[in-house]
């Protein structure tokens, strides 16, 4: 008996101290629970605002310390825009934080728009917060007091300077070279070599100094006794056809020497018989040296040497004194040197010219390639706008980000295509037209909220824009793009033809049409060119690669 009694207290206190436990396991699992279950709510600083005026969209997040928390990114609460989403503020309260996210919304169009529910994700578990209505206004203008003026134009600035003065100093490098090629060669006053100055002397004072000359040379020295006969023999030859005009260059010893005998008895050329003898003696040695290979002796070398000196100062003392019409004859003569001289030098300077501009021509097109080069001397329109300072800019809204060869210009004419394709609002800017060196168009569509939109539509849309501007012919490419910002979109390509309205000839040309649908709204490029424009294919490339959707984050 004693032993039951024993045996149940025994089981009643253990039974109290199981339920105690469990009491205990069941409050910390209470406060396990509540201390892991986050809380997400959202709320708007005002639900009433006029058309472009802002709200503030929070969120307010609460969840443990350790929790991964990713809040919406994009444009999630369409039809409202996002225009900034502000930075996350974290406050830390012992092993939890709370988290406040706000963005900035606002709208263009009045009416009352209902936000869609946001979603959170925390610890990759979804939270979705309530949906809300904010009523956006219009802006009544008294147009009474205020009046209304027309859309300002675009704002000229200045054009940077760009590469053109590289090209500058190249071009003055070279005509500064080709200027100091014509001074040394041509405009330098150089003074005379002494050949030169033999040559303007007057007949009989330049034979002397050719004798004299021919004392100087080395022909007798290293044997070389034809060259030396011949010289000497042809300086008086030269003499007597200028001064006594016999033709003695063309003529045998014994035709000179008959020549000279007939003017002698003439009595046009007192010279004595002895001196036509001697000059007859060294003619003949003159030939056996040239023609018989002879080698004459040291004294009848002086001695030949001394009676041609004899002969021309005899011949010229035997002469008459020169008339006006022989010493008009002689300025002539030097004028006439000098100025062979002179288009010497004018041709030996254009030749210099000519071949430093030739091998200036050849490194660059080793370097650049002939096209380049070429185009770069005499122009190319689509080179000036591939090399120019391009422009950035944001068209339209939802806005389009692109780098141009220049600033797009807007165009408020809506083509027929556009119409009836359900678009709320459309805005095209554009460079060019369809017929000249380069068009570029950008185009930016949004849809009536009750209006399904189509891309495939639209895209046919822009094909039809194109032949309603004077495109025919097209070959129609396409596939899918994604540029290097990372967009996703759609492009169509091909050839056209175009009759250039001002010549009336038809040209095949080259057409990319670009196309996405970003922030709520449908964006277009549209680029034409020459179908083989090297260039205006770098232009395509540079503008596609330039294409982004900056909506500020």
């Amino acid at each position: 008996m004693i032993d039951l009694i024993f045996k149940n207290k025994f089981y009643n206190s253990r039974s109290k101290k199981s339920s105690i436990l469990l009491l205990v396991f069941y409050c910390l699992s209470c406060i396990a629970f509540a201390q892991s279950t986050p809380t997400v709510k959202s709320s708007v600083d005002s639900t009433s605002i006029k058309i472009g005026e802002q709200i503030h969209f929070t969120f307010e997040v609460a969840a443990d310390t350790t929790a991964q928390v990713i809040f919406p990114d994009g444009q999630t609460f369409m039809p409202l825009e996002v225009v900034e989403a502000l930075p996350t503020d974290t406050l830390i309260n012992q092993d939890k934080f709370n988290l406040i996210k706000k963005y900035a919304l606002t709208q263009f169009d009045s009416g009352t728009y209902t936000l869609p529910r946001q979603q959170v994700m925390i610890n990759n578990k979804p939270y979705f917060t309530d949906s809300l209505q904010i009523e956006v206004r219009t802006v009544v203008v008294d147009t009474t007091k205020q009046k209304m003026y027309d859309i300002k134009g675009l704002a000229q600035v200045e054009k940077p300077m760009g590469d053109w003065w590289k090209w500058l100093l190249i071009g003055l490098l070279i005509a500064a070279i080709v200027g100091g090629l014509l001074y040394w060669f041509v405009f330098r006053s150089k003074p005379l070599t002494e050949d030169e100055k033999i040559a303007l002397l007057p007949p009989y004072d330049r034979a002397l100094a050719e004798l004299k000359k021919l004392d100087e040379s080395k022909y007798i020295i290293q044997s070389e006794y034809k060259e030396y006969y011949s010289e000497l023999t042809n300086i008086v030859r030269s003499y007597l056809e200028e001064d006594v005009h016999i033709s003695a260059l063309e003529s045998t010893t014994d035709e000179l020497i008959t020549k000279m005998e007939m003017l002698r008895d003439a009595g046009s050329l007192k010279i004595d018989e002895d001196t036509i003898k001697q000059f007859k003696n060294v003619l003949q040695t003159a030939d056996l040296v040239k023609f018989a290979k002879s080698t004459p002796e040291e004294p009848i070398i002086d001695r030949d040497r001394k009676t041609i000196e004899q002969i021309v100062v005899k011949t010229k003392e035997a002469l008459p004194e020169p008339t006006e019409e022989e010493l008009m004859e002689q300025e002539e003569y030097v004028e006439a040197f000098k100025q062979k001289k002179k288009k010497q030098q004018i041709k030996y300077a254009i030749a210099a010219g000519v071949g430093v501009l030739l091998i200036t021509f050849g490194v660059f097109v080793f370097k650049y390639g002939f096209s380049t080069v070429k185009d770069t001397v005499f122009g190319h329109a689509t080179k000036s706008l591939l090399a120019q300072e391009w422009v950035g800019s944001a068209y339209g809204y939802p806005a389009i980000y692109l780098e141009t060869p220049a600033v797009l210009k807007r165009d408020n004419e809506i083509p027929n295509s556009v119409e009836g394709t359900g678009t709320n609002t459309y805005q095209v800017f554009n460079y060019g037209n369809l017929w000249s060196n380069f068009y570029i168009e950008a185009s930016v569509s949004t849809y009536k909220k009750e209006a399904d939109f189509d891309a495939k539509k639209a895209i046919d849309a822009a094909l039809e824009k194109v032949d309603e501007a004077g495109g025919k012919n097209m070959i129609v490419k396409q596939e899918e793009l994604v540029t290097p910002t990372g967009k996703k979109g759609n492009k169509v390509f091909g050839t056209l033809e175009v009759v250039n309205p001002e010549t009336n000839k038809t040209n095949e040309r080259a057409y990319v049409i670009l196309s996405f649908v970003q922030n709520g709204g449908f964006q277009q490029v549209i680029m034409v060119h020459d179908k083989d424009d090297a260039y205006a294919q770098q232009i395509v490339e540079k503008v596609t690669n330039s294409i982004d959707f900056k909506t500020g984050s």
